[in-house]
């Protein structure tokens, strides 16, 4: 079984923690409570923070000009300078983290889809933007994996989620006490995982490691730690994630049974179809390395980048999973 340094993530605090939203609720996310027995959460509330309280007037992302503005709806208070203030020393004092779970379309948490508006009268939205706290969140941790809830409930966003934080954790445990051997072995164990990502940047991390110019650790670990996240940049390839298992496939395919490469071929084209998510015929591949003993693959993180209590069986695309959890020799089945 491997074994994982616990991440550290940033939550909206609505999300679960407190019944801080505008309207004074708590918006429970499953997800997010599986995740607390496996990461350390740093939670906050943005607009509760400066001032605007529980319950609160709406508030709304203002565009004139070229200049956004964050303002109450039915006072009209612009909270603008309070928030970008708030924002920045928050981000600013946060310090070592692997991740971030936003509210979605939050005025000042969301992403992407904010609703812009050209002035406080009634009206149809203009546009869409990002929310004030998400910027700065942004341009400080753009490396970083940075969802909603939301988008969360997408079986292969999740997985992507899971899979980054949990190697930054690791990555960070090298980087606060950094050696050339234990940056090899982090290379080593992670190298399909980061082939599937990107095999460009995957070449270049290998040299960086080799260090033929004999920098000191630090500049090798700066080096790496540049590309290691430029090749998380973007979700693999299916492409790529279904190469890197027919590579893997090959260390027993001559002691599988016709019937069994069978059924792990066809669980692959489903994958490739998004039939199903990639946790699924990769559990039936870390059945066969432990069945046969492959100890290259068995360290290999590609194969359990998370822990295994959040292999999503089945994702309706509505937010519905059904995890699997282990319990003695039973499998134990629990809807979410």
């Amino acid at each position: 079984m491997a074994k994982f340094i616990k991440p550290t993530i940033f939550s909206s605090k609505c999300l679960g923690f407190a019944a801080c939203r505008w309207n004074g609720e708590i918006i429970p996310d499953r997800f997010i409570a599986s995740l607390k027995a496996h990461v350390s959460f740093v939670t906050e509330c943005p607009e509760y923070r400066i001032g605007l309280g529980i319950p609160r007037d709406p508030r709304r992302i203002v565009l004139e000009g070229e200049s956004y503005s964050l303002q109450q709806l039915n006072t009209g208070k612009d909270v603008t300078k309070s928030m970008e203030k708030f924002s920045k020393d928050f981000i600013a004092s946060t310090g070592d983290i692997d991740g971030f779970i936003l509210k979605d379309r939050s005025p000042s948490c969301g992403l992407k889809d904010v609703k812009v508006y050209s002035s406080l009268k009634p009206g149809s939205p203009t546009g869409k933007t990002t929310g004030f706290f998400a910027r700065e969140v942004l341009e400080k941790f753009g490396h970083l994996a940075i969802e909603t809830e939301a988008r969360l409930t997408n079986f292969n966003l999740r997985e992507n989620f899971l899979t980054r934080i949990f190697l930054s954790a690791k990555f960070r445990k090298i980087k606060a006490q950094p050696t050339i051997k234990d940056l090899v072995q982090f290379h080593a164990e992670n190298k399909l995982l980061l082939m599937a990502y990107n095999q460009k940047e995957l070449k270049i991390m290998g040299q960086i490691v080799a260090n033929f110019e004999k920098k000191k650790i630090e500049a090798v670990i700066a080096d790496y730690q540049d590309h290691l996240y430029k090749a998380l940049a973007g979700l693999p390839k299916y492409s790529s994630n279904i190469n890197v298992m027919m590579h893997a496939l090959g260390y027993f395919s001559e002691r599988l049974s016709s019937e069994e490469k069978g059924f792990f071929l066809n669980t692959l084209e489903e994958y490739r179809r998004e039939q199903t998510p990639l946790s699924v015929p990769l559990s039936l591949l870390r059945s066969y390395i432990v069945r046969f003993k492959e100890g290259y693959l068995m360290q290999q993180t590609f194969f359990e980048p998370y822990p295994v209590e959040f292999l999503a069986v089945r994702d309706s695309g509505k937010g519905r999973v059904i995890f699997l959890r282990k319990s003695g020799h039973n499998g134990e089945r629990m809807v979410s």
